[in-house]
């Protein structure tokens, strides 16, 4: 018998390469040493590069194949894939179902590169790929996640068992592919592969994905015809395709006709039901449940505590939590999760806190994250923020829901710091998604950091449409309307404006009276459909009342069907502005008494009491706004705030009651502010009450010493009771301080361009025949005594005592008007500072001489000049 010639050590494939000559001599070594020759050359890069010692050089008997057979079986069964490996390599005799055996132990170990090498192994030995050994590999490689040459593989191979289609559509879908799922299934079909239970129930859920409710539905009528209509697992899938599109008749349909229904079944019904914003019909599912003695698992107890916390009913959540710890489902970090949610979002927040510290080492980002969004809904945002800097000393890596939450607090708060910090830690972790650039622009908006907001909008490389809500609210919320309105305009070159842009960019055209640009964005609302969102009417209504078009309005307020508190509250606001107190009492009254068809009134609020108070005081209803306040008080038990005090302080002043306006501040169990003082000194004015003016005025210096505005309101107090060492004293005053009054501007827009003036301004193209326009009429307005009595205030010793008629800005504006419109045209005008009395006379002079109505907004009022009256009626 020859000797096996064997190597005692690994060697490399150069080194027997060297020796094959002596090799060659034996002649039962040389058809061994050929092949093993080929072997090491083609596994050099493809396994080890180097060959095991116990390879030996002799031919190898048919009892030794099936040795090594059962070898690596054995090897197989026992997990030991090294030498499973050790084994295949040694003998080029293994039969395919070893080869089988050895894929399966690769695909279970994750170990890719070993399965690789069995594959060269097979083709190297010319083994026939059959159905069984392709699908083995197809299933290592998927299993290794070589997703792409396991398809390759696929599609070569003979497929005639679903059971492997199943196994790459569902490793597609896993993938997140679901449209080469759906793809697959058609090949399916065409080659006349009959689907099973699995194969609809992968396919419902990429549809679900998809959005695809049509197919869907097509399909629905395939999986009846094949008859697995009352299979659980496929019935399942589909309801929660139904729920996934909202179709939920379709879903209930399904659930009702299945009689055999199992926990899944069950969990899916509720959390559908959850997720369309339905929590109590998952609640009454849930009761089904238990009435059907159906065994639920932790699933369904994580999906009913979070149908309790959409309903907000905090004692069923803390029933469910007796009924989970009954059932020890509390010790799953996921169902304490939700329970911790649960209470934050019912307002609980001491249960919350005490699931938290229960959780121990198992709570997770997710837990904090779900504790801090609770004390950021509360209102309580310190807590949100003490938390997060706790949670990043615990070693707890915020994630960007974690981000999102705590950025959403600091603007609840104002904390522009702590959210410039919070950006910092998202630039340092590289914290990247949209939702956490959206939440970054919403709290630089609301911590009033327009350019910061802007900086991270521009920086944003996609933008969906909250993206450009958020900057447009912002802009308009900030005061900066023009900037709203010039984004707005940009924004609809890029994305489709959806029903909330229309609420954000509405107040800018709001803001700016600008009726064309109004009227423009209501054409867009009817085209697109979103007459039928509360918001949006809400938005117009207010938008046509600042622009000062009442009519247009009223009407869209009475064809309004369902009007909710804002509505009503928003027509009582607009009434007051414009002067109509008794239209505004009418209002309330009617709210109180219609409310939402088909329910009682609707009981007013603290924005409610305040519109009715100012339209009491821009009216002069005294008894009646008396009479509000008293009600709001004692019947309504409605602690009054500051702009209370301020409407009812105002209203006193107004009709002349300013003995008890003073009484009624120094009664006031919070300080006053410098809003209810300058109501009282408005209506000593009015009345011509100079003691008390100066004992007021002293009160408003004291609390706003750089307002210019107050000095320039006493001096004109004191001009008219000619007092004019007073006049003096005051002016020296503002001198020695440094103050400059406040610049007055007006604006006027024609045919959809807005035109702005400022006092003394002579750049504006027209400024000769306005000034020429304004000199006529002041002459006639001499000749008729409209301005026999001169206003003096704050003017230079060296200035003219009468102030130029053209240098008040909103006289310019109401020229411009005279000039540009047509005739029979309503002259709208608005203005940034309360209207001054020469140019309130001037207004009524022209809408009576000249035959021009004017409309003009100050900021506080409307005043509507027709005839030669004002609505105001000297309130203002």
């Amino acid at each position: 018998m020859t000797k096996a010639t064997t190597f005692s050590s690994w060697v490399s494939p150069d080194l027997h390469i060297r020796n094959q000559k002596h090799l060659f001599h034996h002649k039962n070594v040389k058809p061994a040493l050929r092949s093993l020759q080929f072997l090491s050359q083609s596994f050099n890069t493809l396994y080890c590069t180097r060959i095991p010692a116990t390879l030996t050089m002799t031919t190898t008997s048919n009892h030794q194949v099936t040795d090594y057979n059962a070898e690596i079986f054995r090897f197989c069964e026992m997990g030991n894939l090294q030498k499973a490996m050790d084994l295949v390599c040694k003998s080029e005799e293994i039969d395919s179902k070893t080869y089988c055996h050895i894929l399966q132990l690769c695909a279970e170990s994750k170990a890719l590169h070993h399965g690789k090498t069995v594959h060269n192994l097979i083709c190297l030995r010319g083994i026939e790929l059959d159905s069984v050994l392709g699908s083995k590999l197809v299933f290592m490689y998927v299993s290794c996640g070589d997703v792409r040459e396991g398809r390759r593989i696929f599609d070569k191979i003979e497929k005639h068992h679903v059971f492997l289609w199943n196994f790459m559509m569902n490793a597609y879908a896993k993938m997140g592919d679901y449209e080469e799922t759906v793809s697959l299934f058609r090949v399916m079909q065409e080659v006349g592969v009959e689907p099973d239970s699995y194969t609809f129930s992968c396919l419902f859920k990429c549809f679900a994905a998809l959005g695809n409710e049509n197919f869907g539905e097509s399909i629905h009528g395939y999986v009846l015809k094949l008859g697995f209509g009352l299979d659980c697992t496929v019935v399942n899938s589909m309801i929660a395709l139904y729920f996934k599109r909202g179709n939920l008749d379709n879903a209930r349909k399904l659930f009702d006709h299945l009689p055999e229904r199992d926990v899944i079944t069950w969990n899916t019904m509720i959390n559908g039901y959850v997720a369309n914003s339905l929590p109590e019909t998952a609640f009454e599912v849930f009761k089904s449940m238990l009435n059907s003695r159906v065994s639920m698992d932790s699933a369904t107890m994580v999906s009913v505590v979070a149908a309790c916390a959409s309903m907000g009913v905090l004692t069923l959540g803390q029933t469910i939590h007796a009924f989970a710890v009954k059932s020890e489902f509390n010790k799953e970090t996921k169902f304490n999760n939700t329970l911790l949610d649960m209470y934050s979002k019912c307002g609980d927040m001491d249960a919350a806190l005490q699931v938290f510290k229960n959780m121990d080492e198992r709570s997770s980002v997710v837990s904090w994250t779900s504790l801090i969004a609770g004390y950021t809904r509360k209102g309580e945002s310190h807590k949100a923020i003490e938390l997060f800097l706790n949670m990043k000393k615990k070693g707890v890596k915020p994630d960007s829901f974690t981000v999102t939450s705590i950025l959403h607090a600091c603007a609840s708060n104002g904390s522009l710091e702590k959210g410039q910090e919070v950006h910092n830690y998202i630039k340092e972790n590289q914290i990247h998604s949209l939702a956490v650039s959206n939440a970054l622009m919403d709290m630089y908006a609301k911590c009033g950091s327009m350019d910061d907001s802007y900086h991270v909008f521009s920086e944003t490389p996609f933008k969906d449409i909250v993206s450009w809500n958020t900057m447009i609210g912002g802009y308009s919320k900030n005061s900066l309307p023009s900037e709203a309105l010039t984004l707005f305009t940009k924004m609809q070159s890029e994305i489709k404006p959806d029903n909330i842009t229309m609420t954000c960019i509405l107040p800018a055209c709001a803001s700016l009276a600008s009726l064309n640009k109004g009227r423009e964005i209501h054409t867009h609302v009817l085209k697109k459909g979103f007459s039928s969102d509360q918001f949006v009417i809400n938005a117009l209504i207010d938008m046509y009342m600042k622009c000062g078009a009442l009519l247009l309005a009223k009407s869209l307020f009475e064809i309004t069907k369902i009007k909710n508190l804002v509505t009503w509250t928003i027509m009582i606001a607009g009434y007051a502005m414009h002067g109509f107190g008794h239209e505004a009492l009418s209002t309330f009254k009617k709210m109180r008494e219609e409310g939402e068809k088909g329910k009682k009134g609707i009981e007013p609020n603290e924005a409610s009491f305040t519109s009715i108070l100012h339209a009491c005081s821009h009216s002069g209803l005294l008894k009646e706004g008396q009479e509000f306040y008293k009600i709001m008080v004692n019947e309504f038990k409605i602690e009054p705030k500051l702009e209370h005090y301020a409407c009812m302080v105002d209203l006193l002043s107004k009709t002349g009651k300013l003995s008890e306006a003073y009484k009624f501040i120094k009664k006031m169990p919070v300080k006053p502010n410098s809003i209810i003082w300058g109501a009282l000194l408005c209506g000593c004015r009015f009345h011509h009450d100079v003691k008390l003016a100066e004992k007021v005025a002293e009160e408003i210096f004291e609390l706003e010493p750089e307002n210019t505005g107050n000095y320039l309101l006493l001096a004109n107090i004191y001009s008219e009771a000619e007092k004019w060492e007073e006049v003096k004293v005051l002016r020296d005053r503002v001198s020695k301080r440094g103050l400059k009054k406040n610049v007055g501007c007006s604006w006027i827009e024609i045919k959809g361009e807005v035109y702005i003036f400022v006092g003394g301004d002579k750049e504006n193209p027209e400024a000769k025949k306005i000034e020429s326009l304004l000199d006529k009429l002041k002459m006639e307005m001499k000749k008729d005594g409209c301005l026999d009595r001169v206003k003096y205030g704050l003017v230079d010793e060296d200035m003219e005592k009468e102030v130029k008629v053209c240098g008040h800005s909103e006289k310019l504006a109401m020229g411009f008007g005279i000039l540009k419109l047509a005739h029979g045209r309503t002259i709208r005008v608005t203005k940034n500072m309360r209207v001054c009395w020469e140019c309130h006379e001037m207004a009524k002079f022209v809408s009576k001489n000249v035959g021009r109505q004017i409309v003009l907004r100050d900021s506080n009022r409307f005043h509507h000049f027709k005839d030669g009256f004002c609505s105001c009626r000297g309130y203002w």
